[in-house]
């Protein structure tokens, strides 16, 4: 940590912990600042591979492919890159292969920007349509239970799953001008 970053929040502690403790191998992801430490962390775990994706529906093909190929992956990604990834959904469907996404929200609580407020409000709805399992963490004593029991859900269960970091848990996103 440079002397200017400060300490990750514990939430986001705990979203890496679980991921770790649930043997996750692979971590997709679009950069994300809700993200960032998980990212960080994968990018500094000689255990982890970190796949950056150009685009969020890539991750669904990154982790499909981790579990034919004996790992555990998850994709990491913003709520407006959930409509990215609708048409892959169905890969998901088809083949029944598990899943885990961990969702950060924008277009919620305190938002800036009113481009995030149309799929920030269908989040929830479009993951549901698409056979995807929906699981929501909003505070940050809930987060490290519910991403260990959607990991539980995905790996042992072979379930698709969504956890969905809401926007109120990040904090306020704020246009630096």
């Amino acid at each position: 940590m440079t002397p200017t970053q400060a300490p990750a929040p514990s939430w986001q502690e705990d979203v890496f912990t679980a991921l770790k403790a649930q043997g996750v191998q692979q971590i997709a992801y679009v950069p994300d600042a809700g993200h960032s430490h998980t990212i960080h962390e994968a990018q500094r775990d000689p255990d982890l591979h970190d796949v950056v994706l150009t685009t969020e529906e890539e991750g669904v093909g990154v982790v499909s492919g981790a579990w034919l190929g004996g790992q555990r992956a998850a994709l990491l990604m913003q709520s407006s890159g959930v409509g990215n990834c609708v048409n892959m959904f169905s890969l998901l469907q088809m083949c029944q292969f598990p899943f885990l996404t961990l969702v950060t929200m924008r277009g919620e609580y305190a938002d800036f920007n009113p481009w995030q407020g149309p799929m920030g409000r269908t989040t929830q709805q479009a993951l549901e349509l698409m056979g995807i399992t929906v699981l929501r963490a909003d505070v940050p004593e809930d987060v490290a239970d519910t991403v260990g029991a959607a990991a539980d859900m995905t790996f042992e269960a072979g379930e698709r799953v969504a956890v969905l970091l809401g926007q109120k848990l990040i904090g306020r996103k704020k246009w630096d001008r």
